[in-house]
């Protein structure tokens, strides 16, 4: 007798009747019902065995039997009701912004705090007290140093070439060649240098000094003392004067004037300063320079060939690239000084400010080379930390719905610690990365680290403008002059490719 169902009567009726009873639709029924609690605990179950693991050693346990359940449930809301985040670290309570789960779930404890442990170079005894970081010279031979000046030294301890001089002269001075010979960290003029040294700063020269009278009957002045320069500097001064252009010499090369005289204030009543280096080697600028603009003159420059990017404004330098150029040079020396409509543009930067580059240039230097040494050092060690095997994992970003949270960090140059920048995935752009350093600094009441040191008339208001931004670890040359963006595409194709980014700005 087949099985047969009674839709419309009860079981016990069925029964009754002799007839067969289904008995499957009922229990299936009660069984889905009992459902929801056997999932609820389930996951209960599982929070309580997550709870007794310590997470932060356990963050690959993503795909969890809870977080199955969970993902499944949030997947059934219609309209995303429920925020959510699955990371390899967990995930954020309802209640908790990604921005404040990122800052905990990022945030690192370094095993060196230089606080209290400062960065040690062996070299002259001092203590930079203001130095962003840690920072101590010394010879003392308690603790290993962390850098020391020349070779040969441990495997634990950076070699540091430091010099002013030209690499014509003083061929180690050449960064590949430096390096070949063991260095690990190169201070010299170039910006190309680990850490520059530069001839320039606000605090030695007074740059914006008023301009004096220009009552000397000379075009130009010029203090040249080494005769026996590698470049044509000598040949160059010649080929100016066999064109009639009037220049009183100070130096021992072609003197005509006693040199027994304050340099500068000898400078100031001339049109012209003649700033000719010994060699023609890329940013290696010297006080000659700098010297003429603090006496507020036009340099006419022989050295290096990137000069322009030292001037304070366009048409403030003029430049004898080679020996060839001296005639055209002389004949718009002669224009300028003809013409005073003319001249006084080319020290209108003496009126008006110089131009954004060259403050963001000489404000490098607000920062000590050794301060800015012992920056470099404890900003390699963290890097040395965070490339380690053992390093904390950071998720970097946190994903709510369709819009994922950035987290990125940024510091001005010259300083050493980070602070924390948050970038959305619906507007992840230079602008926007831009603007939130902006305002995460103006935030802090930031102020920039040249203020004291400008001239007062260079110092501008509290509002905070933004110059250059770029990944920590380039050198100066890339960061003032040779790196950007290349658009927005370039830009969000960094941060996936370097979670947690870190970034330098330059505020001018």
């Amino acid at each position: 007798m087949g099985l047969v169902s009674n839709p419309r009567g009860s079981r016990a009726e069925a029964a009754q009747e002799g007839m067969p009873v289904s008995v499957s639709a009922g229990p299936k029924r009660r069984w889905t019902n009992l459902m929801p609690l056997v999932v609820a605990l389930v996951v209960i179950a599982e929070i309580a065995f997550l709870g007794r693991l310590d997470m932060a050693k356990n963050a690959a346990m993503v795909d969890t039997l809870a977080d199955f359940f969970y993902r499944s449930h949030v997947a059934a809301v219609d309209g995303g009701d429920i925020d959510f985040v699955v990371s390899s670290a967990g995930r954020t309570p309802p209640s908790e912004t990604c921005e404040e789960w990122l800052e905990r779930e990022d945030a690192v404890a370094y095993s060196r705090d230089f606080s209290k442990d400062p960065v040690f170079v062996s070299g002259a005894d001092q203590e930079w007290k203001t130095c962003a970081v840690g920072c101590k010279f010394g010879f003392s031979g308690d603790k290993k140093p962390d850098a020391a000046f020349g070779l040969p030294q441990s495997s634990e301890t950076a070699s540091v070439l430091r010099s002013m001089e030209s690499a014509q002269y003083y061929a180690e001075n050449n960064i590949a060649i430096a390096r070949r010979r063991g260095y690990s960290i190169v201070m010299t003029t170039s910006l190309s240098s680990d850490v520059p040294v530069g001839y320039f700063s606000w605090a030695e020269y007074d740059i914006m000094a008023p301009v004096k009278p220009k009552t000397e009957s000379a075009l130009a002045a010029a203090f040249i003392s080494n005769c026996g320069a590698r470049n044509f500097r000598l040949q160059a001064l010649e080929a100016l004067e066999k064109l009639n252009i009037k220049i009183d010499s100070y130096g021992g090369c072609h003197r005509n004037r006693d040199g027994n005289v304050n340099k500068v204030e000898a400078l100031k009543h001339y049109k012209f300063s003649l700033a000719f280096e010994n060699s023609n080697e890329e940013d290696y600028v010297t006080e000659k320079f700098f010297q003429s603009l603090v006496a507020g003159n036009v340099p006419v420059v022989v050295g290096a060939p990137n000069i322009q990017e030292f001037a304070p404004s366009r048409g403030s330098v003029l430049h004898i690239k080679e020996i060839e150029d001296v005639e055209s040079i002389a004949k718009s020396m002669r224009y300028l000084a003809e013409n005073p409509e003319a001249y006084n543009q080319s020290l209108s930067w003496k009126y008006e400010g110089p131009s954004d580059s060259f403050k963001a240039l000489v404000d490098m230097a607000a920062v000590h080379s050794s301060c800015r040494l012992c920056i470099h050092l404890a900003t390699v060690s963290r890097e040395k930390e965070e490339s380690s095997p053992n390093f904390k994992k950071r998720p970097c970003k946190c994903t709510r719905g369709s819009e994922t949270v950035y987290h990125i960090y940024a510091r001005e140059r010259g300083r050493f610690e980070l602070e924390s920048i948050y970038l959305r995935s619906s507007n992840l752009t230079l602008g926007a990365l831009k603007s939130a350093v902006v305002s995460k600094f103006t935030s802090l009441n930031h102020v920039p680290i040249w203020k004291s040191e400008r001239p007062e008339v260079l110092r501008g208001g509290n509002d905070l403008k933004l110059y250059k931004i770029y990944p920590v670890g380039l050198t100066q040359r890339q960061a003032l002059y040779t790196f950007s963006f290349k658009g927005d595409e370039d830009f969000r194709n960094h941060l996936e490719r370097n979670p947690c980014a870190k970034f330098e700005v330059i505020f001018v």
